[in-house]
């Protein structure tokens, strides 16, 4: 079971109650927390201001009242630093076009699947780490198991794990292992495993709290408790230093 300080949070915003009930039911049911329903901008302004850590937001372009989706998007994007996806039905060229001048993250069209609405997740999220806004309003997007599973997004590592995206503080990350084509990031609870390589992971991390200890592990500089010769004691457990990385890890412990 996904703790609830681990779910992605997500805001959705649509006017039509019964289907945003349903997308709040589908993203539960795929282990996303839903911070709150908005029928409209003012709605949703109101949930925001009181929600800052929201992860990302639904909005739908079309919205009953003084501001449609786009104008929310807009004051979202004035305000706050989060990422959002559209939904929509429509393909009007001249809303098309102002709905990409205020750079969404992705699209969702209606009618959609759970399958769908997880994949336009994924993509919003992968996006906005990337600081690349989507373009192609009408574009189809699948995931092969090795592509997005760990993605660096403010002050946390968002984590694949089956379907979804698990949200990992920085603090809360020990080290990373790699071992052969795999790598695992442990984590204070948990551990995260990955066909991909541990550069590809180390990329994502911020220079100035990981470092790399071996060829095969990279260390959370605030997570180290000591050492003993060429072991760093990391959690529970042990992490080796290589010749190779010896000054550069042990002037971080200078020694009275």
């Amino acid at each position: 079971m996904v703790k609830d300080s681990a779910r992605v949070k997500i805001i959705v915003v649509e006017d039509e109650i019964l289907l945003a009930n349903d997308i709040a039911n589908r993203l539960r049911d795929n282990n996303y927390t839903i911070t709150g329903i908005a029928a409209s901008a003012d709605n949703a302004m109101n949930l925001l201001s009181e929600n800052p850590d929201v992860d990302i937001i639904l909005i739908d372009i079309v919205l009953k009242g003084e501001h449609d989706g786009i104008e929310l998007a807009r004051m979202i994007n004035e305000s706050y630093d989060i990422p959002f996806l559209f939904l929509t039905s429509h393909s009007d060229d001249y809303l098309i076009e102002r709905a990409k001048s205020v750079k969404p993250y992705a699209y969702l069209l209606k009618p959609f699947n759970d399958r769908q609405v997880c994949i336009a997740i994924e993509l919003a999220l992968k996006n906005f780490s990337n600081k690349t806004p989507e373009k192609d309003h009408l574009g189809k997007h699948e995931f092969s198991t090795n592509q997005n599973q760990v993605l660096q997004i403010k002050d946390s590592l968002f984590l694949k794990k089956n379907h979804y995206f698990e949200r990992v503080p920085l603090q809360e990350i020990l080290f990373l292992e790699a071992d052969s084509n795999y790598c695992s990031v442990y984590t204070k609870t948990e551990r995260f495993m990955y066909s991909v390589g541990l550069n590809k992971i180390e990329a994502q991390l911020p220079v100035d709290r990981f470092l790399r200890t071996h060829r095969s592990y990279v260390v959370n500089i605030n997570s180290v408790k000591g050492f003993s010769g060429n072991m760093l004691y990391v959690g529970e457990m042990k992490v080796p230093v290589s010749k190779a990385h010896k000054e550069d890890v042990f002037k971080l412990f200078p020694t009275i």
